[in-house]
């Protein structure tokens, strides 16, 4: 209840809820119920099933049991608040899209290795139901990006690592266009302006490959060293990085600032 109807009330907040967090200030769920006409909480929880409607963002009556199961787990119904023909409302369509809908879900599935996300949509008179699934987790996700290209090797080379409570992974793999297409992500969500993160890759990624062609004498004294652009020609990646307490430099969330990253 306090999750539905309070601001800055979210799991994040009090500490342990979980240990990553896509929203920052606690107050998605909350903002849902507000905007929605009616919306309906199902928690299978300890053997019950309890219940909770509210409209308009006010509960209609306390939490109620409403049978017995063995599962666990929350559904939550909402009905967006679209204004009728005489009546008022915040919204002037309550239509879904569906193809932003399904690139968001695709998305989650490749970040978070073996989640399954089933996404039905029963609006037209044949329902449709897609299943997002990836074991490989971000590999598969360069493969896709990859799957209309000629790739110079065949699997996405896949690096993951921890420092402290911040984890890292990184799948990356060549083809032989001259653009470079890179994704970085904060907690699941897509920072299409970078930041730390892809500075991170950027200069690790340049380093690397220059001291392995003065090395091996490839790059020869005289030679200047590769710059970054040249080196992310043809490369498709993915970053995933998540925190406990990322720093955004706009409310958009479109660029990490974390130093540490």
């Amino acid at each position: 209840e306090v999750c539905l109807t309070i601001l800055h009330a979210g799991g994040k907040f009090g500490g342990g809820g979980y240990k990553v967090s896509g929203g920052l200030h606690g107050v998605g769920a909350s903002v849902v119920n507000a905007l929605s006409k009616h919306l309906m909480v199902t928690v299978h929880q300890d053997g019950k099933i309890y219940q909770q409607e509210y409209e308009r963002g006010k509960i209609c009556y306390d939490l109620k049991v409403v049978g017995e199961t063995e599962r666990t787990g929350t559904i939550i119904r909402f009905w967006p608040d679209v204004k009728g023909v005489d009546e008022e409302g915040i919204f002037e369509t309550g239509a879904f899209q569906y193809d932003v809908l399904k690139t968001r879900f695709r998305e989650m599935a490749f970040l978070n290795r073996g989640i399954r996300i089933v996404f039905k949509d029963e609006r037209g008179e044949e329902a449709c139901e897609r299943v997002f699934y990836y074991e490989g987790g971000i590999s598969e996700f360069v493969k896709y990006l990859n799957k209309n290209k000629e790739v110079l090797f065949p699997e996405p080379i896949y690096i993951s690592g921890m420092v402290g409570t911040t984890s890292v992974e990184v799948a990356m793999q060549y083809n032989d266009t001259y653009s470079e297409n890179i994704f970085t992500f904060v907690n699941n969500i897509h920072t299409p302006d970078g930041g730390t993160h892809m500075a991170g890759f950027s200069m690790a990624i340049t380093r690397v490959v220059n001291d392995y062609g003065r090395k091996h004498n490839i790059l020869k004294p005289n030679d200047a060293n590769l710059s970054g652009d040249d080196i992310r020609e043809g490369l498709a990646a993915i970053v995933s990085v998540k925190l406990e307490d990322p720093q955004f430099e706009s409310q958009t969330k479109s660029k990490l600032g974390n130093s540490e990253v």
